[in-house]
């Protein structure tokens, strides 16, 4: 589990990270031949490059998330099954006090 919540985490860093770093390198002409762009142009690519670069790391996560082992046998926790199997046998008690007392004033009048 925490190989998952690692991945996630690393995944949601770079998502936020790329974005801001490729918005600051075509700002401030960090990145070569970014230069003689003009302003709107030079907004409109670093905008589509941040975009694309959200979108590959979801698409990579993704594929990480699928080639995932998926051979085990999923176990659901022993004590929420105790707690409902007591929780049905409440109910299905309660139930048949209730029925019990109905039938007792039915014989009753």
């Amino acid at each position: 589990m925490s190989r998952v919540i690692k991945k996630f985490f690393i995944a949601s860093m770079i998502m936020w990270i790329a974005p801001v770093v490729i918005l600051y390198g075509f700002n401030n002409h960090v990145f070569p031949g970014t230069g003689h762009l003009s302003s709107s142009s030079q907004t409109l690519v670093s905008g589509f490059l941040a975009v694309i670069s959200v979108n590959l790391v979801i698409g990579i996560y993704i594929f990480m998330a699928l080639k995932e082992p998926s051979n085990r046998e999923h176990q659901p926790d022993p004590a929420f099954l105790a707690d409902a199997k007591a929780s049905i046998n409440q109910t299905q008690a309660s139930t048949a006090t209730s029925n019990d007392s109905a039938e007792t004033r039915e014989k009753a009048e």
